[in-house]
């Protein structure tokens, strides 16, 4: 009989908490760094978390159902959890990066959102089964626009979101890590001793034979090869910002070669809204992108009723920003939205333990949903309304 060490480490984790201590520890600091993020003082980063300590329940003592279902239907899918993957890029904190984001919510029945700026190609992300939807954002001219949809079509993505508003701050109170243009001998030599200190994830890298080449695959021209991030970035920063013309005529552009949902992100005030659904879009995802745009936006819960109230029988409203537990979420659905999308937290994830990490991530927030439901004597997420909170005076912030 084998005995099994005691106090070895168990790769499962309780909480998302517990998934990013991990990868802090487990991380490079400049890896761990660019996963934090945010922007400036960190304000709307900060909010997107603390603002759900705000609301309250109130439980019932006895009425409880002995099954809850977690299902919904967003965007013209079913899932069996209102929890789908937002897209972040360049996820380089495992080998695997997407491909074992997209193999984790293909193994729990969610939709992943891949990004213009992934690290894996939407082919590959694609070929492990996931719903994928591909997310782009307003960069190069039109026909280079028309051919990524096309390429993204081709691979068999089933919805494309976009992305169309940055501010490209810059600063940290806390400090910008440094990400390099590539990856090569020198930069290794320089980066040696902060990798060194992570020695459990040089080894993860060093035992495929190669480290991120930080391209983005996605935005490769045809026959040609993959521009580096910051060429990525660059096209980005150069091209002319979107009017809502062009995001009719890109919602329209995907109709044509696709007829799947095209999904408008970053909304935060009600005219937006109403604007998107004339635009034709057919969801809207209420979310300051995670705190890393213009800090002092709200908090996304803050803004996810007053636009649902509005649009939310006319588009599937979802709210990206600060989930971190499954009550999270039920607040969330509570306040209108059809499903939350997670970015950091599944990155801790993938970061503490590649795809096991990723689908730990979704059963800890499917396990809190159940728990909160059960509380609230609920047999489904799709009974859930405001009078379940408790919701203090001025927390919803109502813009436009």
């Amino acid at each position: 009989m084998k005995l099994e060490n005691p106090w070895k480490r168990n790769p499962w984790f309780e909480s998302v908490a517990v998934a990013q201590e991990r990868a802090r520890r487990r991380l490079p600091k400049p890896v761990y760094g660019a996963l934090v993020a945010g922007s400036e003082r960190g304000q709307s980063m900060t909010d997107n978390q603390s603002a759900f300590a705000e609301l309250g329940w109130a439980p019932h003592v006895v009425g409880q159902h002995a099954k809850r279902d977690l299902g919904t239907t967003v965007f013209g899918h079913s899932v069996p959890l209102p929890v789908l993957i937002s897209p972040t890029g360049v996820q380089a904190v495992h080998p695997d990066g997407e491909v074992a984001v997209a193999r984790a919510a293909a193994a729990r029945g969610t939709i992943i959102g891949l990004s213009n700026f992934a690290s894996r190609s939407v082919e590959e992300v694609t070929a492990t089964g996931a719903t994928t939807f591909f997310q782009m954002y307003w960069t190069g001219d039109r026909d280079t626009i028309v051919q990524r949809m096309q390429r993204a079509h081709a691979a068999g993505a089933q919805g494309l979101i976009a992305t169309l508003d940055w501010s490209f701050s810059m600063g940290r109170d806390w400090g910008s890590p440094e990400i390099p243009e590539k990856v090569d001998l020198r930069t290794m030599m320089r980066l040696a001793p902060q990798v060194a200190a992570r020695p459990r994830w040089a080894w993860q890298f060093g035992r495929t034979g190669s480290f991120p080449d930080l391209t983005a695959p996605n935005l490769a021209p045809p026959g040609g090869s993959a521009p580096t991030f910051f060429g990525a970035y660059y096209e980005w920063m150069t091209t002319p910002p979107p009017s809502w013309e062009n995001v009719a005529w890109m919602r329209e552009q995907w109709h044509q070669i696709s007829g799947t949902p095209f999904v408008l992100k970053g909304v935060c005030r009600v005219d937006d809204a109403l604007r998107a659904v004339d635009a034709g879009v057919a969801g809207i995802s209420v979310s300051n992108h995670g705190g890393n745009n213009l800090d002092g936006t709200p908090a996304a819960i803050r803004m996810v009723k007053p636009i649902a109230d509005r649009v939310g029988d006319q588009v599937d409203v979802v709210m990206d920003g600060g989930v971190r537990r499954g009550s999270d979420v039920v607040k969330a659905l509570a306040l209108g939205a059809k499903a939350v999308l997670i970015g950091r937290a599944y990155l801790w994830g993938l970061a503490a333990n590649g795809q096991a990490g990723v689908e730990n991530v979704l059963d800890v927030l499917s396990g809190g949903i159940d728990s909160a439901l059960r509380g609230l004597a609920l047999g489904s997420v799709t009974e859930l309304s405001p009078e379940h909170l408790i919701v203090p005076d001025g927390f919803h912030v109502h813009t436009g």
